[in-house]
């Protein structure tokens, strides 16, 4: 039979056929979208127990496969045909949750797939002409191509704008509930919980983390984030940490560690070996672990105080907060001129600037720290306590004064020096050696 068709009577018939197989199938629409949500939710595995996406994405499915036998069978130009509204708003909704873009696509694909397979067999059973049955499985195949292009570009972008606009929402949203709780002003705590993402009511331990490098960029705060979630594997956190971004290159955290801290380790070693395995310029402060809603604010702001130490003191690359003299170290922080004048009065010429005399400081230090003893000084430096007893010495002949004069004033100079660095020696004194 097909041999007595011309080509455009094959193209014409095949046409037909395709509209008269839309036709048909259009009539089973209900059958065909319960049967095409059923293989796309099986196939996507993120969709799972959440009954507002699923039947959202039973409703696109099927007003998708309603749109397509339209075009089909109307013939409709590709260029003119929108997402239907099920599938626009199935598109939003999984972009409010987080829900992958990945899992949109697949979910065009699979339909794809599983309607052309319909459709093809639907010819193969109606047109006895294997020639006309071939060209409009032809034309069924260009035709679901060209649609699942055009819609699933339209649904992406949608997905994509939606997501933009409901980050920023729920940040503002955030940033406003975070002023409040960090303020202390009052609040609702279950709607802060809620708005926040994350707990009061348990332990929390918070991190100011940053990176030294002036050029930040979305992938730095990823690395960031990337390194708070191993920091919170470290200390057997209790759930995901919260992660808030300042800037584009430093971003305030709390880590969960649950209503108890039974079973919860704080290995400051291994998360000074997780920062360094990021490389040289992620910098990280620590608070110390506090309770509840209280809590969560505290160990923010002991976090920042041990930011300010280490921001000005740039090789320091971890630092918590109960370190000793950090908590000393941030309040001198504040005003670093008044503390270069303590500096600068309390050690004399101990407080020049080089390799010499700074080991000299620290020698001192150690010294003070352990009571004035050379033995037990010794074992803290492993040095032997001659040793000790000989830096000590010359640290106070550079001091040009003893020991016991104004000793309050020079253990606060020598901590300052050892965590702020340079950055409170006497500017003069730095000048000079530049």
């Amino acid at each position: 039979m097909s041999g007595q068709l011309s080509p455009e009577q094959v193209r014409h018939k095949a046409a037909a056929r395709v509209a008269e197989v839309a036709r048909a199938m259009g009539s089973e629409l209900p059958r065909l979208g319960s049967a095409l949500h059923a293989e796309i939710a099986d196939a996507i595995p993120e969709l799972r127990g959440d009954d507002v996406i699923l039947e959202l994405l039973r409703a696109s499915s099927e007003s998708n496969v309603e749109t397509f036998l339209h075009v089909a069978q109307h013939d409709i130009p590709i260029d003119e045909v929108r997402p239907p509204s099920a599938a626009t708003e199935y598109a939003h909704r999984l972009a409010q949750r987080a829900i992958s873009a990945n899992a949109l696509l697949r979910a065009y694909r699979v339909g794809q797939n599983a309607v052309l397979d319909w459709v093809v067999a639907e010819v193969a059973r109606n047109e006895p002409d294997r020639e006309v049955a071939f060209a409009a499985a032809q034309i069924l195949q260009t035709m679901s191509f060209a649609y699942v292009d055009r819609v699933a570009e339209q649904v992406v972008a949608e997905y994509e704008s939606e997501r933009e606009r409901w980050l920023a929402n729920r940040n503002t949203v955030r940033s406003a509930m975070l002023t409040r709780v960090l303020s202390g002003r009052d609040y609702d705590l279950a709607a802060a919980e809620s708005a926040l993402g994350y707990l009061l009511r348990q332990h929390h331990l918070a991190m100011v983390i940053w990176t030294a490098e002036d050029d930040g960029v979305p992938s730095e705060l990823r690395r960031l984030e990337s390194l708070v979630g191993a920091i919170g594997e470290s200390v057997d956190a209790s759930g995901q940490a919260l992660f808030l971004p300042q800037d584009r290159s430093l971003a305030w955290c709390w880590i969960p560690l649950g209503r108890t801290l039974d079973g919860h380790r704080f290995d400051l070693d291994a998360i000074r070996r997780l920062v360094e395995a990021t490389g040289p310029s992620i910098r990280v402060a620590l608070g110390r672990t506090h309770a509840a809603a209280t809590g969560f604010r505290t160990t923010h702001q002991e976090a920042l105080r041990a930011h300010a130490v280490a921001a000005i003191a740039s090789d320091i690359r971890v630092v918590t907060f109960d370190e000793p003299g950090v908590q000393i170290c941030s309040i001198l922080a504040r005003d670093l001129e008044s503390t270069r004048s303590l500096v600068a009065s309390a050690l004399g010429g101990l407080a020049d600037d080089d390799e010499n005399t700074a080991q000299l400081r620290d020698t001192l230090l150690t010294f003070l720290q352990a009571k004035s003893s050379y033995v037990a000084a010794a074992e803290v430096t492993h040095l032997h306590k001659n040793t000790v007893k000989y830096r000590v010495d010359k640290a106070l002949d550079a001091r040009g004064r003893p020991l016991d004069d104004d000793r309050l004033n020079l253990e606060l100079a020598l901590t300052a020096c050892q965590w702020l660095g340079t950055g409170v020696l006497p500017r003069t004194v730095r000048q000079a050696r530049a």
